[in-house]
């Protein structure tokens, strides 16, 4: 009899073994994601993200600045509030994922995102919730003029912030391409694009170092001039392009360190990069007033034919794109 109670003691506790096991294995297929690999040395904050794969392989998890986002693998409708990813996007031919964008601050060469298949959204810095919301997005990309918002936009989807690594520009912006391409199944197409670009900048980078000229980039903003050196938001022409800095010391600041044009005299600049904020908000072509005074035209850039002005739309609206970096290479490989 106590041979037979023991064997029946036995026999439940293996049964409870092979239950427990059962129900350990569906938890693990059930959409919890695997731990994050390591990330790469040169991904940038917001691509960090390391890629944590679902164990069903439908859904990418991604870490960024402001927290993360579980995000579906080849999400059909995107609203994109940053330039950079949308220009990206683009370059990746995956304009039929748009489904919505700030229309009214759209860079020119983007426009084609203001027809009547993509949702108006509101704009850079007063998102429309509401219209957001019936698109019904699958993923929001955002960066630093909305971030403000975010635990808002985090209410209607997955919301991935993305941000630029100032001091590592070209590395930065490689990862946010790699980490967009992969949600996509595009890492091949995004891998030969970037081979591209790298290819142009370092061309530009041998003929910067060689010629040992030096540069100063101004923002020429409602009257006023800021200056951006090395590590700035501007400064892959310096950092990447290799353009010697006239000012090695200039503040790394957003808004960069407000200047005059007795500054730009005193440093003498062989070449002088101007962005004009005023034209890529549509408020007018008014930097070359600014720029161009008979203290600005006495130094070697003016004399030399070097004042370059830089197309506003790449540089301050939608930096950080498969398509705008490379414009932004050719500038100033065609300026200098």
């Amino acid at each position: 009899m106590k041979k037979m109670k023991w064997l029946s003691l036995a026999a439940v506790m293996v049964l409870t073994l092979v239950l427990s096991a059962c129900g350990s294995s569906n938890s693990s297929n059930g959409g919890s994601a695997s731990p994050a690999p390591a990330a790469s040395p040169d991904a940038s904050p917001a691509a960090n993200a390391g890629g944590e794969a679902a164990a069903d392989g439908g859904t990418v998890t991604i870490k960024h600045k402001l927290g993360e986002a579980t995000i579906v693998k080849n999400p059909q409708k995107i609203v994109a509030f940053d330039f950079g990813s949308l220009d990206t996007l683009d370059a990746l031919g995956l304009e039929a994922n748009i489904a919505g964008v700030p229309a009214t601050s759209l860079p020119a060469y983007l426009e084609k995102y203001k027809s009547g298949q993509v949702a108006n959204v509101g704009g850079l810095k007063e998102p429309d919730f509401e219209k957001i919301n019936s698109v019904k997005p699958d993923l929001i990309i955002i960066s630093g003029r909305q971030q403000d918002s975010y635990e808002e936009f985090s209410k209607i989807a997955p919301t991935l912030f993305v941000e630029l690594d100032q001091t590592d520009y070209f590395n930065s912006f490689s990862s946010n391409v790699k980490m967009l391409a992969s949600l996509f199944g595009k890492e091949a197409d995004a891998d030969a694009k970037l081979a591209e670009i790298k290819t142009s900048v370092d061309a530009v980078n041998e003929k910067a170092k060689a010629d040992g000229k030096k540069g100063l980039i101004v923002l020429a903003a409602g009257g006023k001039l800021s200056a951006y050196g090395v590590g700035s938001r501007f400064g892959i022409i310096h950092d990447a392009m290799g353009v010697e800095a006239v000012d090695p010391t200039l503040k790394v600041e957003t808004h960069g360190q407000s200047i005059t044009s007795e500054f730009i005299g005193e440093k003498n600049p062989d070449y002088l990069f101007v962005i004009d904020r005023d034209a890529a908000l549509g408020e007018g072509d008014n930097a070359k007033g600014v720029i161009e005074n008979e203290l600005v035209n006495k130094t070697n850039a003016a004399k030399e034919g070097k004042i370059i002005y830089l197309n506003p739309q790449y540089w301050y609206l939608s930096g950080g794109g498969l398509l705008s970096v490379s414009e932004m290479i050719k500038e100033v490989q065609a300026g200098i």
